[in-house]
Order: structure tokens, then sequence, then C-alpha cells
């Protein structure tokens, strides 16, 4: 069993996350778990903050269960480092699996997120994982998170307008999708980009179901 706990109280963004890491990752078992307790949306690092102590209950509880896995479902990689020292099992979180994966697929990557307030955390977080030479630059759609769940169509089409500002002027090699509530960006915005575009729940669900 892998779980997928999704750090905000967003359910729908937690079914969502869940579906794409099953198509991924079809011969895996995946559940998805939701932290009732935590913020509606992550934007930056006060949410992040608040949203640390519900997640870690709910990585105890998982890693008690027995999962071989957890995916943190949090591009800002919400309380990883804390997950992994009380987990049991591999902690995955999916802004550094799309990272990695970006680094290893295109070389040079740029990442598209929802707003500002996101960038310091996901450029502190690169630069932690030793990527910082491979990262173009951190882009923000202004997309606020829940928008790509309430507001679909006119978010999609805002982030899609960054990828294209990002292949356009950065001068990389592949694309990552800088929030869990993207998983549904790519099939929107591929036809429109010839820049391979990396989803981070996809990402970290493969590497899971490897470990």
């Amino acid at each position: 069993m892998i779980v997928l706990i999704n750090p905000n109280s967003t359910a729908a963004m937690t079914d969502a996350m869940l579906r794409a890491a099953r198509d991924a990752a079809p011969m895996a078992r995946f559940e998805g778990w939701t932290s009732h307790d935590g913020p509606a949306a992550i934007e930056g690092a006060a949410d992040g903050d608040a949203a640390i102590p519900p997640l870690l209950d709910l990585v105890r509880d998982a890693s008690d269960r027995g999962a071989r896995a957890i995916i943190i479902g949090c591009f800002d990689d919400t309380g990883l480092e804390q997950a992994r020292t009380i987990a049991a099992c591999p902690v995955i979180g999916i802004g550094q699996a799309g990272c990695c994966l970006a680094a290893l697929a295109g070389g040079r990557f740029s990442v598209v997120t929802t707003l500002a307030v996101s960038i310091p955390v996901i450029e502190d977080n690169i630069r932690r994982y030793g990527l910082d030479r491979h990262l173009g630059r951190v882009r923000a759609s202004d997309v606020p998170v829940l928008a790509l769940e309430g507001d679909a169509d006119s978010a999609t089409a805002k982030v899609v307008e960054a990828i294209r500002d990002a292949e356009r002027e950065d001068d990389i090699g592949a694309i990552v999708l800088g929030c869990g509530g993207m998983v549904d960006i790519a099939a929107c915005a591929g036809p429109q980009t010839k820049t391979r575009l990396i989803d981070g729940v996809r990402a970290a669900a493969l590497m899971a179901s490897a470990l």
C-alpha cells in the first residue's frame, strides 16, 4: 500500500491526485488521505507551517498501518524532512520527485506554480536538493490553488500561458507543474507546447512504486 497524503483539507484535490497516481502506476495500490485539519490550500510558508502538525499525525498513522511508501501531495514538500524522521518507509515529496525527474529528462528545467508567495519556498527546496544548477526559473501563474478546482477553465488558461512563457524565455528542456492541483494541466497544455511537461504527482507515484 502506498499512501498519498494531501496536507490540505480539500478532498477534491486528494481525489484528483489519487487518480493521477493510479494512472501513472496502475500495478501499485494507492490510498488517498486528506488532512482535514489542515488549511484549505497551502499558499506560502505560513500555510505550510500550519499544515505540518496534522500532516505528521497522518504520516505516523500510515507508517503504523504498514505503508510501503508515503507521498506528500504538496509541491512545497510540506513537512517532508520531519515525515522522513518518523516513518518506517520511504517518504516522497511531489516537488522533489518532479524536479529530480525534470533534471534527468531535460537537464535544465523551470517550474510553473500558482501564486508568487510560493516561489521562495520552492526555490529554497530546489537549492536544498542540489538541483539549483538545473533551474531556469520558478514562475507564478497568478492562479490561487483552489481556482484549479473551482474555476478550472480560467485557471488552466493562465497556467498554459505561463508554460508558454517559460518555453519561450527560459532555455529549458522540461517544465515542472508546481502544484498538486495541476494534475490535469498536462493533458490540456501538451498539444500547445513542445517542451516536456512533468507532473510531480505522477513522478512521485512512479518512484514510490519502484521502491
